[in-house]
């Protein structure tokens, strides 16, 4: 029952306010991989959208290659061939979760 004079959140306007403000549209983080004048893209969910199962994944992990291979998934081997380098993908994971704790305390959901 609503209360009167009272709007509630609308969680699809909550979710679009936190990717506007972290500059992910789709929720996910692109990167490149190989020669300048031809890069491979890679992307892997913004740590903030990381689905709860792939979460638990990666808390259990251990070590770059264990995490890299869950954030990547099918596309690991392609990854590692196009001359990719786990220790840099788990510090780029690492870089955008902290980047990102700053642009979400900012976030101010609006009601409706």
């Amino acid at each position: 029952m609503s209360k009167p004079n009272s709007k509630r959140y609308r969680l699809e306007t909550v979710k679009r306010q936190y990717t506007d403000a972290l500059g992910v549209p789709d929720g996910r983080v692109e990167f490149e991989v190989g020669p300048e004048d031809d890069p491979q893209v890679f992307s892997f969910p913004h740590p903030v959208f990381t689905p709860d199962d792939m979460q638990r994944e990666l808390n259990k992990s251990e070590g770059d290659e264990a995490s890299a291979r869950i954030l990547l998934g099918d596309r690991f081997e392609e990854f590692i061939a196009a001359g990719g380098d786990v220790n840099s993908v788990a510090l780029l994971y690492v870089g955008i979760r902290n980047e990102a704790q700053d642009q979400v305390s900012k976030v101010r959901p609006t009601k409706g």
